[in-house]
């Protein structure tokens, strides 16, 4: 798995700045999942990764509803997200990224 200090992480008013969209409006597009989001040090930050340079990765929002589907936590499927998959050859953001979304939904899929 990646090491979480490898990504870079995004805060609230990092993703505010970036995005130009209210703190409240992050704050929506993690609870429904177009972002993830873990608790780092007592703050919430999103992996830079998650984002494209006009708002959150698309194809983001329905990977991690399947893997909601699987039975995933949030936080557990940020980290399947940023962590190694064998089975990709490469990690799921990144097989994402790549316009590789059906793959890495199929390999979510089977984890459930």
């Amino acid at each position: 798995m990646t090491d979480a200090a490898e990504t870079d992480w995004l805060t609230v008013p990092d993703l505010v700045e970036r995005l130009g969209q209210s703190p409240s409006r992050i704050r929506r597009l993690i609870d429904e999942r177009y972002l993830l989001a873990a608790r780092i040090d007592g703050v919430l930050k999103v992996p830079a990764v998650f984002l494209r340079e006009d708002g959150p990765l698309p194809e983001l929002h329905g990977t991690a509803v399947v893997l909601a589907d699987a039975g995933f936590s949030d936080e557990e499927a940020l980290r399947w997200l940023i962590g190694d998959e064998d089975s990709l050859g490469t990690t799921p953001i990144a097989a994402l990224h790549a316009g590789r979304k059906t793959e890495v939904r199929r390999v979510a899929q089977a984890l459930a």
